[in-house]
């Protein structure tokens, strides 16, 4: 896709970052699907040719989640559980390459995408072969570190849904527990890791981006700000990362290999 630079970073290609887990119980669980198989075969069709001429997505088959879980050694059914942060194009276009997955997000953005399709964002060929649907509906009972959250149902890891409004009707981030730590995938929620910060940066091409594709900017500024309270007072607890932002995966593999 595009090629954002700016300033003290190296030039890195955006990316779609999408979380494979490998639970003891519920077989892989894939958080986001990036671009599939189907947008790879006709990209303008499926995908628009105007999203495609603007974005430039490297239309790689090898990029794909499917051959990347297949190149670990598993196959597509393995992967009984796929959770979204949303429905746009480049979040859920490897859904058909796991037909027998159930799909975990909001049931607003079911709603939503059901509604508009097709559009610039919703393309109902991600959904053609039917899946099967897990809607849910937000609960305001129930916190984790300030911000509303949902358990997963019928999964015995601890993975949450948590709300992270002004990018799609429905969108969310997905929390993962590892240990005593947890990996937050914050979707589109922001795009720039410097957003973050507590005197926070945008990043030229990659805030018009955002605030192209945002459906509330008050509420999406509200969700960056309770994110950097966030990291401002669990840092030490929650890790953060945005599925745009490839200067945030070069800082989680670097503190991998460390």
């Amino acid at each position: 896709m595009i090629e954002p630079t700016y300033e003290g970073l190296a030039p890195a290609h955006t990316v779609n970052h999408c979380l494979l887990l490998e639970t003891d119980s519920d077989g892989l669980v894939l958080v986001e699907t990036g671009i599939g198989l189907v947008d790879i075969r006709d990209p303008d069709e499926v995908l628009g040719a105007a999203w495609v001429e603007t974005s430039q997505p490297v239309l790689a088959e090898a990029e794909t989640a499917i051959r990347q879980v297949e190149g670990l050694g598993f196959s597509a059914e393995d992967v009984r559980h796929i959770f979204l942060t949303h429905l746009d194009g480049d979040h859920c276009g490897g859904l058909p390459d796991f037909p027998d997955a159930r799909i975990h997000l909001l049931g607003t953005e079911i709603e939503a995408a059901l509604a508009q399709a097709p559009s610039a964002r919703y393309r109902p060929a991600h959904w053609a072969h039917q899946p099967t649907w897990v809607p849910y509906a937000p609960k305001t009972n129930d916190q984790w570190f300030g911000f509303t959250a949902q358990q997963a149902e019928g999964l015995s890891a601890e993975i949450l849904l948590v709300p992270l409004g002004g990018h799609t009707e429905g969108h969310t981030g997905i929390a993962v527990r590892a240990g005593d730590k947890w990996l937050l995938h914050c979707g589109d929620a922001y795009y720039y890791h410097r957003e973050l910060q507590q005197d926070p940066e945008t990043h030229p091409l990659l805030n018009w981006v955002q605030t192209t594709y945002e459906i509330n900017h008050d509420l999406r500024l509200g969700t960056q700000a309770r994110l950097r309270e966030l990291v401002r007072d669990h840092g030490d607890e929650v890790t953060l990362i945005a599925a745009h932002d490839p200067w945030d995966l070069q800082r989680l593999q670097a503190a991998s290999n460390a």
